[in-house]
């Protein structure tokens, strides 16, 4: 679904223990649960095709957790996927693409080129999570900072793939709006935001920036933006 702004909307659900969790600025100290999440999803698929799934479980402990889950929301939904969160091996990532998933997305995993280069020229549609504080890319489920930028990440990774989600880490979960001070570093990349988008107008500012996507977590499920209203403004 494209918005008013002309900025695909991407619903997320975030899983942990095989429940829709929202968590602030990725704490595992700071969690909420809304509840299930295949029938959040089902939800979703009124109004747009796609959404973003995290396996927070995998995230956090370095191999994925939620398979099952995922793969019954796409039976039973329908939706395309895009699924990021400790797809770090080959089978891993393989497994999700067996199940239906659409886009695979590698975070921690990027970093090594050699199993880059082995994933993108094995699979099609491999995203790259660009997870960034306060200019530092992180790594490991948000837990370490990495000793690269972004910029020369990015000048890397955009050899293996054009397709990257920007997160915000210090944004996300937090209702906050979206970050003011990106400057656009990519150039025809499908690049995607990800963190604290709460109302129309961050969708706005987005599109200006020059994002391709937004995916909305925490505004969705405390009512700040509606994806019926979104979808009657096109």
């Amino acid at each position: 679904m494209k918005s008013i702004n002309n900025i695909k909307i991407i619903p997320a659900i975030d899983l942990m223990n095989k429940k829709a969790v929202r968590l602030f600025k990725g704490s595992k100290n700071e969690i909420k649960e809304y509840g299930d999440p295949i029938e959040i999803a089902r939800e979703f698929s009124k109004y747009v095709d796609l959404i973003h799934i995290v396996d927070l479980d995998g995230a956090f402990e370095g191999s994925v957790k939620n398979l099952d889950v995922v793969k019954q929301i796409i039976k039973k939904t329908g939706l395309k996927v895009e699924l990021g969160g400790g797809l770090r091996t080959f089978d891993s990532i393989k497994n999700a693409y067996e199940i239906g998933v659409t886009y695979v997305i590698i975070g921690t995993a990027a970093f090594n080129l050699e199993f880059l280069e082995k994933v993108t020229s094995a699979f099609n549609n491999i995203t790259i999570s660009l997870d960034v504080e306060s200019g530092t890319l992180k790594t490991k489920g948000w837990l370490e900072n990495s000793q690269i930028t972004l910029e020369d990440a990015f000048s890397i990774f955009k050899k293996y793939t054009k397709r990257f989600i920007y997160t915000d880490t210090s944004k996300d979960g937090t209702l906050e709006g979206v970050s003011l001070n990106i400057k656009r570093f990519w150039q025809d990349e499908e690049l995607i935001y990800a963190g604290g988008v709460t109302k129309k107008e961050d969708l706005k500012k987005l599109e200006n920036i020059g994002f391709d996507g937004a995916i909305i977590g925490k505004a969705l499920y405390e009512g700040k933006i509606n994806l019926e209203e979104l979808r009657g403004e096109q």
